[in-house]
């Protein structure tokens, strides 16, 4: 597919993925300050968000076709340019009608983001060398978008405090630098990502709208055929159902054993800091968890050692007690996305990689919208920390899930010669025997969004 070396190739994927972020990063902190400056209550601010949400549901999926169809590049440019439309509007909006259109905006772009990025490193990847452990580079995304969003969160706060500066307002300023950002970002996403497009040229255009129906299609065909595939997804149900714990019910969690939501307001600023640094350490230990146990047992452990930091959240007496839990929610958090992806990535070939991680991705939302109306519920019926209780159960129970993909790498392994005992799978620690499927030839979090589905709170 491409010239490129395996180290050329993550270089850029990786470059391309903190430019993505970094803007995030700073809007993050001051997005809901600044709907409220421009006159919306908090409300209203739920009300536009909904927008994103909705959007992304609708496109996830003919997107993620989309792209497979016509080329994973000038996806990525047109999702781009709409986070840039996006982040302008957002600069100057000043109605609950123009919010409601930002936040459109940004489903548009979520959903025409997610995948294709990620689906073109590994696909040049094995074309590179077929045989190249790519979750390393997975892992290490997840470690660049940590520090990306940390580093915009830090340069945000720090303009916040220069501002105002003429017209323009204190919570203004983090907004227009974000503008400045994703338009470098555009041209350097322009320069970088080189692919052989299945396709170019108007009628291109035509066939790629005409194909990505097909394209889903075929994607949810291979899910019904690929059992391993099925379970990978399904992880995602409970996934986006437990996450509500950590990413809901925190905040109110920690206003209980401080005695105050002010007092709690004060700490999560700094801890949410921490918590991202703490998911790209978590990150960072993919290989090393590849090479001990093996990317199925590695991830199974993930999730019952997530759902046991969400225990502590919710047992805790103390607000020191309940942060230790939160940054190790978040280093465990960080180290099971790219495990999982890892995963997933192995059981799709190359033209339905990102309809598959679409599908993978959307599973979460309607998940995480029901635990966030279960949990709550039992919030207010029992306690918060009986609801995380019940989030941390449901964390846990995806582990089983892996066991289809463990079964598969070590009877993969075996039939290529490899020992089959203890210890972790040779085929799962190189990323060596890919399980290609048969078949005809994959928050409230405002502009910019947090990395729901991609590096952080969500799997992308």
């Amino acid at each position: 597919m491409t010239a490129l070396s395996v180290r050329q190739v993550r270089f850029r994927y990786l470059t391309l993925y903190g430019l993505r972020w970094l803007p995030a990063g700073l809007t993050i902190p001051v997005m809901i300050l600044l709907m409220q400056e421009r006159g919306l209550s908090l409300s209203q601010i739920g009300l536009v968000a909904t927008a994103q949400g909705l959007v992304v549901l609708a496109l996830e999926l003919p997107t993620g076709g989309f792209a497979d169809a016509l080329g994973r590049k000038p996806v990525l440019i047109t999702a781009w340019v709409v986070c840039l439309a996006s982040l302008t509007l957002f600069a100057v909006a000043d109605s609950f009608w123009l919010f409601a259109l930002v936040w459109a905006l940004q489903g548009i772009y979520r959903a025409l983001d997610s995948g294709p990025l990620e689906s073109w490193y590994v696909d040049a990847t094995l074309a590179a060398d077929p045989k190249a452990e790519y979750e390393r580079g997975l892992g290490w995304a997840g470690t660049v978008a940590g520090i990306a969003i940390g580093a915009g969160a830090l340069l945000g706060g720090g303009l916040v405090a220069l501002g105002p500066i003429g017209p323009v307002s204190a919570l203004t300023l983090p907004v227009l630098v974000a503008i400045a950002l994703q338009v470098a970002a555009l041209v350097v996403l322009t320069v970088l990502l080189v692919e052989e497009r299945p396709a170019k040229g108007r009628a291109a255009l035509r066939n790629s709208v005409v194909e990505a129906p097909r394209m889903v299609g075929q994607a949810f065909g291979l899910l019904r055929r690929n059992r391993v595939l099925f379970a990978l997804v399904a992880v995602e149900l409970f996934w986006g159902f437990g996450m509500v714990t950590f990413e809901s019910l925190l905040p109110v969690r920690l206003a209980e054993v401080v005695g105050g939501a002010d007092r709690a307001a004060a700490l999560l600023g700094p801890a949410g800091s921490a918590a991202w640094l703490a998911n790209a350490a978590g990150a960072a230990l993919t290989p090393l968890l590849l090479r001990r146990l093996g990317a199925a047992p590695a991830a199974a452990l993930m999730r019952v050692l997530q759902g046991g930091t969400v225990v502590g959240m919710g047992l805790l007496a103390g607000p020191v007690g309940v942060l230790i839990a939160y940054l190790a929610c978040y280093t465990v958090h960080g180290a099971s996305n790219p495990l999982h992806m890892g995963l997933l990535h192995r059981q799709v070939d190359g033209p339905y990689r990102t309809s598959v991680l679409s599908l993978n991705s959307m599973m979460g939302q309607p998940a995480g919208a029901l635990g966030a109306v279960v949990l709550t519920a039992v919030a207010d019926r029992a306690s918060v920390g009986t609801a995380m209780l019940v989030g941390a159960v449901v964390l846990a129970l995806a582990a089983p899930l892996y066991l289809p993909a463990w079964r598969a790498n070590r009877a993969a392994a075996t039939v290529a010669g490899a020992p089959a005992g203890s210890g972790p799978d040779p085929a799962e620690a190189a990323g060596a025997t890919p399980v290609v499927a048969t078949g005809p030839e994959g928050s409230l979090a405002g502009p910019a969004p947090v990395p729901a589905a991609d590096a952080g709170t969500r799997s992308a």
